[in-house]
């Protein structure tokens, strides 16, 4: 008899106990039972806003390098215009300069050396001397979306390079001029349309780029 006691007594401790313990986790009817919620609610809102301080970093970070590359990109296209402005501003200053064969002065010049002394001074290039070698450098452009500062070469005989010029112009109806060292009447401005110029044309080179710019000044 003392054991069956004994043995209802536990199951009803028992029974209550468990009762008990799943109470402190069940919601129904709307009624809230004591749980650990609240200390449940604390560890995550303090996860959540740590992730949120990371995601928050993350955005400021990549906005800071996103208005670094801008401003980058905007340095090196003043960069150009301000080099491409002083190769001009030097060759025209060569206008009227008499041609020689051979001449690397201002007292007398040929087309290689002209381009040379130009770009060396307002680019800080050093480009090969005679006119075949310098059309093998800088990446080559179509006749169509030639600008300023760049280089057309020209051929009298058998397509080799013999003659090089910078353009100066780029008129907004497609006319480009550009100035040169001419044997005829040395430094001076002329058209690539014109009938002598024209078909001696061969092709053209962009020696000064943005990204060449950035190198060389750093």
């Amino acid at each position: 008899m003392k054991k069956r006691v004994l043995v209802y007594i536990l199951f009803v401790t028992t029974f209550f106990t468990l009762q008990s313990c799943v109470s402190n986790y069940v919601v129904s009817n709307n009624q809230t039972y004591k749980t650990d919620a609240k200390f449940a609610s604390v560890n995550i809102k303090a996860v959540s806003n740590n992730s949120n301080n990371k995601g928050q970093r993350v955005l400021a970070s990549m906005s800071n390098t996103n208005d670094e590359i801008k401003r980058s990109a905007i340095e090196n296209a003043i960069m150009h215009s301000n080099t491409i402005d002083n190769i001009l501003s030097e060759a025209e200053s060569y206008l009227g300069t008499p041609y020689r064969y051979g001449g690397t002065s201002r007292s007398g010049i040929d087309c290689s050396a002209f381009v040379l002394s130009v770009f060396g001074v307002a680019a800080g290039m050093d480009l090969p001397r005679v006119a075949a070698d310098q059309s093998q450098e800088g990446e080559a452009v179509e006749r169509t979306e030639l600008q300023k500062g760049d280089l057309v070469f020209f051929s009298h005989r058998r397509g080799r390079i013999s003659h090089v010029g910078i353009v100066e112009e780029v008129t907004p109806e497609g006319k480009i001029k550009f100035i040169h060292a001419a044997t005829s009447k040395g430094v001076m401005v002329s058209s690539l349309d014109d009938n002598y110029w024209g078909p001696k044309f061969q092709f053209a080179k962009r020696i000064v780029k943005e990204n060449t710019l950035s190198v060389l000044n750093n």
